[in-house]
């Protein structure tokens, strides 16, 4: 259950591009065609499903404090968290030099119309953020960071999907000379993330369900605690009155 939780979650609630607006450039730059943002969503599904879990264990057993103790009690004083940054970017920086490598190989075209964003995955604020949010949240174990690299990734591939979608079919519309190119299409963004902003209640609609639940129980609770002290009462007053007559 926390699996399935922490999966819809990071792709709709907590989707990287509606929710914290990370990875604009490359959402903005390569979603004039639904083949070109296909490839670049497939790319960062990757990327952040291999590069969260590998900083994951980074900063499991090398950053945090205290995480060396597997090398020895003498290192267990040891605190490389200000090493994060670099290690992340170290990390998301040769994912994307693999998958460059592997997209020229075996897409030609793909790789050709990717152009320079296909190698600025690196620095796309979206694959940094995913390790962040995994580091900052305290994800607890290997497969749930897996579980949200890959969810995250499909976030974004859905988010950018949508827009090239949506802007392959604007080109026919009549929009205003004023909105046209990036004007317009941050307009449809804010929109989207407006629709995407309802999908909060699937979380917090639940909790308040058991809020709700847990507190007919504690009424119900109450209402039969007074009823018992109204027997007692009564039986109490019932003997009095037998006692003085």
């Amino acid at each position: 259950m926390e699996h399935l939780e922490l999966f819809f979650k990071s792709i709709f609630i907590d989707n990287m591009v509606f929710a914290t607006f990370l990875g604009m450039c490359s959402y903005l730059a390569v979603s004039k065609k639904v083949s070109t943002a296909v490839g670049l969503g497939a790319a960062v599904i990757f990327v952040l499903a291999i590069t969260v879990p590998l900083n994951w264990l980074l900063d499991q057993y090398v950053l945090q404090p205290g995480a060396l103790t597997w090398l020895g009690p003498e290192y267990a004083s040891y605190d490389l968290s200000f090493l994060s940054f670099i290690m992340f970017i170290a990390t998301i920086a040769t994912m994307v030099q693999l998958v460059e490598i592997v997209v020229e190989k075996f897409s030609p075209s793909l790789y050709n119309s990717l152009g320079i964003f296909l190698p600025l995955i690196a620095v796309n604020c979206a694959i940094l953020g995913g390790s962040l949010f995994m580091q900052s949240r305290e994800i607890e174990t290997l497969g749930l960071a897996l579980n949200y690299g890959i969810g995250s990734g499909i976030g974004w591939f859905l988010a950018i999907l949508a827009i090239a979608a949506i802007r392959e079919k604007i080109r026919y519309s009549n929009v205003p000379p004023a909105l046209r190119g990036l004007g317009i299409t941050f307009i449809i963004t804010g929109l989207m993330a407006i629709g995407f902003m309802s999908f909060g209640g699937m979380l917090t609609g639940g909790d308040e369900e058991a809020k709700s639940e847990d507190q007919a129980a504690t009424i119900e609770v109450i209402k039969e605690d007074v009823k018992k002290e109204e027997a007692k009462l009564k039986s109490d007053l019932e003997i009095a009155e037998n006692t003085n007559k």
